[in-house]
């Protein structure tokens, strides 16, 4: 049974989410270092730089709350892009590659875990 019902078989799409818990630290531009490495252990490549947002700000603005301090990414790819989500507080992420052209998840598995210093379980789906 499939995930989702493919409602344009003629199109090509390759999507894969990862989730788990990070160990390193992580400021602006490792959420950049992040994305940039992770698109090339997938062999995609980047027609702009990562946007990164930081809705910290917010905070203390009566938006958002501190448990969901951290960064919000997306770094576009020739052939679609890379979004990821940091919970700084809790030291969560979750992070969805979207392409129109096939790539290994194994290969963004294994970045991930290294990049980001998992230790423990990490999650995923490809679909």
């Amino acid at each position: 049974m499939a995930l989702v019902r493919d409602l344009a078989p003629e199109i090509f799409r390759q999507r894969h989410l990862i989730e788990g818990r990070f160990t390193v630290d992580l400021d602006e531009a490792a959420v950049r270092g992040f994305l940039t490495g992770l698109a090339g252990a997938l062999g995609e490549t980047p027609y702009g730089d990562p946007i990164v947002f930081s809705p910290d700000g917010m905070i203390g603005k009566g938006q958002g709350s501190a448990g969901n301090a951290g960064y919000d990414a997306f770094l576009p790819l020739v052939d679609s892009g890379i979004s990821a989500y940091f919970w700084t507080v809790s030291k969560f992420f979750s992070v969805v590659i979207y392409t129109c052209k096939g790539f290994d998840p194994d290969a963004g598995l294994a970045f991930t875990r290294d990049a980001l210093g998992v230790t423990g379980e990490i999650v995923h789906v490809g679909f």
